[in-house]
């Protein structure tokens, strides 16, 4: 590995600064219990998270910070989702009919950063009665519980609101 490459791949003090004070702060706010063995205990936590991170190579897909604000419009819209996916679940599963289709899809992304297509799995996968179970290149997998649900993936609307995040 040339210089250069180890640059790339190194995290800088900044990221890493960052993302310490993030789960710091996170821990904090959700432990609630401030006594000093659980703060010792929280700091090696993140600590360990951080090593964890580095060594799996989180470092070395920064995101532009562009991304980073259009995120919360994008977990509110998956939130949405979510809730609206959960619903319709619950009306599928609880049918005396139990109207269930369940069929796979193949969705083709335009994402063109490992990330985004990450995320744009990720996002699939958390919406209950979908899940993606295999990315290759540019496709995607989808197991879909009905075929209601896999109309409404090929309609691309979640392909187009991960894209609005401009992650590369």
């Amino acid at each position: 590995m040339n210089r250069h490459q180890r640059q790339s791949t190194a995290a800088r003090p900044l990221q890493l600064a960052g993302l310490l004070l993030v789960l710091l702060v996170s821990w904090m706010l959700w432990s609630g219990i401030y006594k000093p063995l659980l703060l010792w205990l929280g700091l090696f936590s993140c600590l360990l998270s951080m090593w964890l991170a580095h060594r799996m190579g989180f470092f070395r897909h920064a995101m532009p910070l562009r991304a980073m604000l259009r995120l919360p419009a994008h977990w509110c819209w998956l939130l949405s989702e979510i809730i609206k996916s959960s619903l319709e679940v619950a009306r599928v599963v609880l049918s005396p009919s139990l109207p269930v289709s369940p069929c796979v899809i193949e969705l083709t992304t335009t994402e063109t950063t490992d990330v985004g297509k990450v995320i744009l799995g990720n996002s699939i996968t958390l919406s209950p009665g979908t899940v993606t179970i295999d990315m290759h290149e540019n496709r995607l997998l989808v197991h879909c519980l009905t075929r209601q649900s896999a109309e409404q993936l090929q309609e691309l609307e979640v392909q187009r609101r991960t894209a609005l995040l401009k992650i590369a």
